[in-house]
């Protein structure tokens, strides 16, 4: 009896020692996949990538992009709402994550229970633009011109539901204002057509419009952000032009885990993303961009995810919007 007990001891003393290595090995200790719901080429895409080489730097381990683009960004999310929560595979989003639960009637995730935030990578925003012949020299004057013909005055857009139509949609809400919306098919058609007069206002991002901005081809009225842009700096806010505090409309990019990841593993990717936007090179890349690193705590990244997506589901009912 003494030597079966011996040999029984003597067995999980074996299996402690060989779990115990096991349990205390560093992350990652194989490449991480890393899931960019866009095409590749675009300046999203060229920011992700950036980050994950750097990441792939510190972390010892390459982070292998896999681009998953269709369906609003809903494939990529989902790929990852359903992966393992080991820490290998990670998901660069966007704000499809908050506005695709309005616009689709079935999803097969959940932007906040099938998610651990990492952190905000980054924040760009947009801005309001009009043609040199347009009457409205600032924002207090669009709404003014706007409330006296409401719905006969045209905003465009890069598309149905993108970050630059909400913005509209936002400022009709707020404002209590009606500009009639035109979706193009990408915002290089719309600006196109906002250079040759043939639309009079339009919501761009900030980066393809800001050449334009300054030979003075189109007139900047406002940026949609909370805080000025360091691009244009002199160009107020939208808050500030039009004494609407609280609105922002932007564009921003952020890491996802799936539910469940382990907390060490979150952090560790936590801290070691904040120390890749933190380098010169990092934040001089992504402001040619026309992004702003963020680095924020994971926390602090779910209340932004949660507040969004309450923002937009209500502009979005609001306004009627329908894929």
């Amino acid at each position: 009896m003494l030597a079966r007990v011996t040999t029984v001891a003597s067995f999980v003393l074996l299996l402690a020692s060989i779990g115990a290595p096991l349990a205390a090995e560093p992350y990652p200790q194989r490449p991480i996949r890393f899931l960019i719901p866009q095409s590749p080429g675009g300046a999203s895409d060229t920011a992700g990538r950036l980050v994950a080489q750097r990441l792939g730097e510190r972390l010892g381990q390459q982070l292998v992009v896999d681009n998953r683009p269709g369906a609003t960004g809903n494939i990529g999310h989902e790929m990852v709402a359903h992966a393992l929560a080991d820490g290998y595979t990670m998901l660069l989003t966007a704000p499809n994550l908050v506005t695709s639960p309005s616009l689709f009637p079935k999803l097969a995730f959940d932007p906040i229970r099938d998610f651990t935030p990492i952190t905000q990578v980054s924040l760009s925003p947009n801005v309001w633009l009009v043609h040199p012949g347009f009457a409205a020299r600032s924002m207090k004057e669009l709404i003014e011109a706007a409330r006296a013909k409401p719905g006969q005055i045209d905003f465009s857009s890069s598309g149905l539901a993108s970050t630059q139509h909400l913005a509209g949609e936002l400022l009709n809400v707020m404002s209590g204002i009606r500009l009639a919306h035109v979706p193009y098919k990408g915002g290089g058609p719309a600006l196109v057509d906002l250079l040759a007069g043939r639309v009079q206002v339009m919501s761009s991002t900030l980066p393809s419009a800001v050449a334009h901005i300054k030979s003075g081809k189109v007139r900047a009225l406002a940026v949609t952000s909370a805080k000025r842009a360091a691009a244009l700096p002199e160009l107020p806010t939208v808050a500030e032009a039009a004494a609407l505090p609280g609105y922002e409309a932007s564009t921003w990019q952020g890491l996802l885990f799936p539910r469940a990841t382990p907390a060490p593993i979150v952090q560790r990717m936590n801290a070691e993303t904040a120390q890749v936007l933190a380098t010169p090179e990092v934040r001089q890349r992504m402001s040619d961009l026309g992004y702003e690193p963020v680095g924020s705590s994971n926390a602090q990244f779910a209340q932004f995810i949660a507040a969004e997506l309450a923002k937009w589901s209500k502009v979005i009912r609001a306004a009627g919007i329908k894929l």
